[in-house]
């Protein structure tokens, strides 16, 4: 029996991918009807923070994962009283605030972009101060709580950080130097309880919005620039301990040169295109090391590209599914939200294309047939 706190979409992959495999699966969510929910043996409805029930919850199962990063540690740490929390508590901690996955990230030698800390008590001249020595260009950040765009401000010169981080309400924050990046790529990978690895190939991601919108793997690039990738990506997962599935991002730089953007301790958006294209998905690999079980092939089968389904498609009425899933290869995944919202990911296709340049083509073609 595998357990996951957290009711999406994230869940619901891992669960079908557990299920598909013989294993039990249960979820532990405040929301009654989220899209891990429809899926499980059984489920406990309660809030994070409600650590009796957390316990109870982990009592019964065997091992148990997390979906998202915005589950409170102290969750993971109650529920690490009574079984395996695969990755652990610590990772999930460092995970959720900006500040500590920088200094994590730079203690474990990984280049990441310029940045300064800005604290609530700072006042204007401090902050003006810290935006000058970072010289250009910058993006202030929210320490917590900031996804696919949000409680982020871009600032073009530093007398603005401080009436950016007045309308951010003064809470504690990373201000970043803009990095004139060639691309974005992704590498996601898995480590196992013995330690092994697995590393799928880099995945090229394109946003829109500040929300993926398409993945592309294997990414174009040169052969020097997707080893530096895999050996950055394995050097978080040993050095951090991970257990469990994990996606590095970076900013692929004109020199060859990668930052590190930020981590995911999960599976991770741009990976899904994994669950056709994979000998092992991103999916099963989560399974497999949360269960303790030897890490399957992160081979590809074939080159693929992904494009995610937002809400905003909804906007007209249904879309039409059965035009799209016409066209050969393409390969539907919707993952059970009552509403559709603009923004809010409802689903994606996968193209599957040995012609690995043509696959976000079709994937964009077919998405149109929406």
């Amino acid at each position: 029996m595998l357990g996951v706190f957290g009711g999406g979409q994230l869940g619901r992959m891992f669960g079908l991918a557990a299920r598909r495999m013989g294993f039990r699966f249960a979820v532990f969510a405040p929301e009654v009807d989220g899209p891990a929910s429809q899926i499980a043996d059984w489920c406990r409805h309660a809030p994070y923070d409600d650590l009796a029930a957390v316990q109870d919850f982990a009592q019964r199962v065997d091992a148990v994962s997390f979906e998202f990063e915005n589950v409170p540690a102290v969750t993971a740490v109650a529920a690490a009283e009574h079984v395996p929390v695969r990755p652990n508590g610590d990772l999930l901690h460092m995970a959720q605030n900006r500040i500590r996955e920088k200094r994590g990230l730079q203690r474990a030698g990984l280049p990441v972009a310029p940045f300064a800390e800005i604290e609530p008590a700072m006042d204007r001249a401090t902050i003006v101060s810290l935006a000058r020595e970072l010289d250009g260009a910058m993006i202030l950040k929210t320490a917590s709580s900031g996804y696919d765009g949000k409680g982020q401000i871009g600032i073009d010169d530093p007398a603005g950080a401080e009436a950016a981080f007045e309308q951010l309400g003064r809470v504690p924050c990373v201000l970043e130097k803009k990095i004139a990046f060639r691309s974005e790529i992704s590498v996601v990978g898995a480590r196992a309880v013995d330690g092994s690895v697995a590393l799928y190939p880099p995945i090229w991601n394109e946003h829109r919005n500040h929300i993926l919108d398409v993945s592309v793997c294997p990414a174009p690039l040169p052969e020097p620039v997707i080893e530096q990738a895999r050996a950055h990506c394995r050097t978080v997962l040993e050095e951090l301990d991970v257990v469990g599935v994990l996606c590095v991002e970076f900013f692929a730089l004109a020199d060859g040169s990668l930052l590190v953007n930020e981590i995911a301790p999960r599976p991770h958006n741009s990976g899904h295109l994994t669950i056709e294209a994979a000998h092992c998905d991103q999916f099963e690999q989560q399974v497999r090391a949360v269960a303790g079980w030897p890490l399957g092939s992160a081979e590809l089968r074939s080159p693929a590209a992904m494009a995610n389904l937002l809400g905003d498609l909804w906007n007209s009425g249904e879309p039409d599914f059965e035009r799209a899933v016409r066209e050969p290869g393409v390969h539907l995944h919707l993952y059970g939200k009552e509403s559709a919202r603009v923004g809010r990911k409802m689903g994606h296709l996968t193209v599957l294309d040995p012609r690995g340049e043509q696959a976000a083509e079709r994937v964009r073609a077919a998405r149109d047939l929406l």
